[in-house]
């Protein structure tokens, strides 16, 4: 018996110390505003997409560029007559000296095109970084939002156990008075067992989104995130689903990144089209003591002759490439209708569960719970009686918390569909 409450009671402070925080001098409170400040000035995963935008940007001054001309010359090296290496004669212009430049003149409108084509892929790198702020925030409000449910739920355990606690002492000296039987000794130290093993899991949890959240919000490994949520969020809003739908196609970042992939993949079919024209070279050459006559100037015109390669393979490719980005966009915004659709009436249907009245029901189950535990302990009811009224006490309290964190799961799942903040969590 001493070795059974020794165990219990090792388990109550470890519990104890995950509720209120093991670490009180590192207890970070928070709102989610808060949060979600400090996870985008901090989080790495953000900082790293958001050079890869900054990276797209400077391939469009890259594309914006000129091809650099070309400078050849030819100067002889060996001198037949004389014999003699680099030999020059300046007297008697037995010498050779030959300087050309060339540059590159694109046709079609090849370099225009491809400053789009860069362009278009800066977009979508934007929206990749969007998309990705989009799915981190979504992430942090659902492990904010299930952290202080979890810390909740440890408060009735805590509550529960405290009192179990008592009432096994109280009943261990009744049964050594031999007082009491020992199947009901038993049968509470199996209840007060059952709630230990609830809050050890319960911890364990806590602990899992301590560790998501300190990454997410980049904070000291020692920290203690103490979530502060709002149990009122507002509920008068539009919920009109084609203008949500709307609003989901100009705000969500993955349906705007494959609308820019679809122009990407135009811009480039006009851009592998526009390569089957050949560029103009145009340059400038003289040559001395080589040609015709003594001081040759010259002037180049070049340009390759299209009659294998046309770029068909390319042009055909980016056909095919542009096809399967329009059937791409088409499938997103299926999903994003439905996903509209599902969030709002999720949303709804959770609202209905949690209204005023439970409120004052939860005060009054928090008063019956004292009066019965008065009761058993005055003897005034039976174990079996007590025991069944203190499972349901627990399950009534933990459904009542699970009921308050899917109206805030509802409402992250809404802005997350819609892309923007439709009710402020």
């Amino acid at each position: 018996m001493y070795k059974f409450q020794r165990r219990s009671f090792l388990t109550l402070i470890l519990s104890l110390l995950w509720v209120y925080g093991y670490c009180q001098a590192d207890t970070l409170k928070m709102s989610l505003q808060d949060a979600e400040k400090q996870f985008l000035e901090k989080n790495f995963s953000l900082l790293a997409q958001k050079y890869n935008v900054e990276a797209s940007k400077a391939l469009i001054d890259q594309a914006k560029l000129w091809d650099n001309p070309v400078l050849s010359t030819d100067q002889n090296i060996y001198d037949g007559i004389s014999k003699k290496l680099f030999y020059h004669n300046a007297g008697q212009n037995l010498g050779q000296v030959f300087v050309q430049l060339n540059q590159v003149f694109t046709t079609a409108g090849k370099r225009g095109k491809q400053v789009q084509v860069a362009k278009d892929n800066e977009k979508v790198q934007e929206a990749a970084f969007n998309d990705l702020m989009r799915n981190l925030r979504y992430n942090l409000q659902l492990d904010f939002g299930q952290l202080a449910n979890l810390i909740a739920q440890g408060r009735v355990y805590q509550l529960e156990i405290a009192s179990a606690t008592n009432l096994v002492n109280g009943i261990q000296k009744s049964f050594d008075a031999g007082n009491t039987s020992m199947k009901d000794l038993l049968r509470l130290k199996a209840l007060l067992f059952g709630l230990q093993n609830d809050m050890t899991e319960n911890s364990r949890q806590i602990n899992d989104l301590q560790t998501e959240l300190k990454t997410l919000l980049v904070t000291g490994e020692m920290a203690y995130i103490l979530p502060i949520v709002n149990e009122q969020p507002n509920q008068a809003v539009d919920l009109s689903i084609p203008n949500l739908i709307e609003q989901a196609k100009t705000n969500r970042p993955d349906y705007l990144s494959n609308q820019y992939q679809l122009n990407s993949a135009t811009h480039n079919l006009d851009y592998q089209k526009a390569l089957a024209s050949p560029d103009v070279t145009l340059g400038l050459s003289y040559d001395k003591n080589s040609s015709y006559a003594p001081n040759y100037v010259g002037f180049q015109v070049g340009l390759p002759l299209p009659f294998f390669n046309r770029n068909q393979g390319n042009i055909e490719s980016a056909k095919f490439n542009r096809m399967s980005q329009e059937n791409t966009l088409k499938d997103n915004e299926a999903h994003l209708k439905n996903d509209v659709v599902a969030a709002v009436n999720q949303y709804k249907l959770n609202l209905e569960l949690v209204s005023a009245q439970q409120t004052a029901f939860n005060g009054q189950y928090d008063k019956l719970f004292n009066n019965m535990l008065k009761s058993f302990q005055q003897r005034d009811i039976g174990l079996i009686e007590f025991v069944d009224f203190f499972d349901s006490y627990k399950d009534t309290k933990l459904k009542i918390l699970q009921q308050q964190y899917n109206v805030q799961k509802a409402i992250a799942d809404l802005n997350f569909a819609v892309g923007t903040t439709i009710i402020k969590p």
